[in-house]
């Protein structure tokens, strides 16, 4: 893995992500997904973050799999496919969650 240093940020991302799917984080205002409607109710926050967290995985699962296919080498052109796997995974989580959490 340390080869491949994009590779951190993907596991960094699934271990993080792993207290709020298993809904280990409290209400608070630095870690997690915040809202004024999951910041106003319990089980609100609960339900939108575990569902944020299993999307974050999801999204970090499919960044480490191009990480590991695509190894970086220098060539602009790879380092441009690792940061589109990052980014749209990512952004497609938390659309998707921000679409949850208004559904809640």
């Amino acid at each position: 893995m340390l080869r491949q240093p994009f590779a951190i940020p993907a596991v960094v991302m699934f271990i993080s992500s792993i207290p709020l799917a298993v809904g280990m984080v409290p209400r608070n205002r630095l870690y997690g997904f915040r809202t004024k409607k999951t910041l106003a109710d319990d089980a609100t926050w609960l339900r939108v973050n575990r569902f944020a967290g299993v999307a974050i995985m999801i999204a970090s699962v499919m960044y480490y799999t191009i990480t590991i296919s695509k190894p970086y080498d220098g060539d602009f052109r790879i380092w441009l496919v690792h940061l589109a796997a990052f980014v749209i995974p990512l952004a497609a989580a938390l659309t998707s969650t921000a679409a949850y959490a208004k559904r809640s």
